[in-house]
């Protein structure tokens, strides 16, 4: 199975440090949902792991996260594209869960549900926490500048040969002709 992790805010979609609370406030970044839809015609499973701890905070509820993801689905399927399932980890950074990013939970989730290992799976995020969790499970962690990403790329620590690019359009295309080893920064 040809399997990708995309992080959802900063990767598919707008980000805001005041988090994505409303259907209203979920907008696809450009070239996101072609990108996802390049992925699905080359046979990829495509899955979404987010941190959403803006539930556990109060600013939005587990109906109006549905909802969202019903957009994107709408979304994607008018341009031939699809996901194949949607982690989320509801908990707030105070809870010590095991499924919040950094921690490898929802990537073992992933794991588990697409019956696959995660080794060398492309990882695709815009913060350390997203690449971090990657690491864990030996799975190939991808940076994006987008969302959070700059701000990432300016702190990473520990993380060489982390591959980077400017949005998830570029990424895919890097993946898809296999060039993203050769291309690490």
């Amino acid at each position: 199975m040809k399997l990708v992790i995309l992080d959802r805010d900063g990767v598919i979609n707008e980000d805001s440090d005041d988090f994505i609370k409303t259907l209203d406030e979920f907008i696809p970044l450009p070239g996101s949902l072609e990108a996802i839809s390049r992925l699905k015609q080359a046979g990829y499973t495509v899955a979404v792991a987010t941190n959403q701890s803006g539930i556990s905070r109060g600013y939005l509820d587990i109906d109006t996260l549905n909802a969202m993801h019903d957009k994107l689905n709408g979304l994607l399927a008018e341009v031939g594209g699809s996901i194949d399932g949607y982690f989320f980890c509801p908990h707030g950074p105070d809870e010590d869960c095991g499924c919040r990013k950094p921690k490898p939970g929802l990537y073992n989730q992933i794991s588990q549900e697409f019956n696959t290992p995660l080794q060398g799976v492309p990882v695709i995020g815009d913060s350390l926490r997203d690449l971090e969790a990657a690491r864990a499970v030996n799975a190939k962690p991808i940076l994006l500048r987008t969302g959070k990403g700059l701000r990432t790329l300016a702190s990473m620590k520990g993380l060489d040969n982390v591959p980077v690019y400017d949005n998830l359009s570029e990424a895919v295309d890097a993946l898809l002709k296999n060039t993203f080893l050769k291309e690490e920064s």
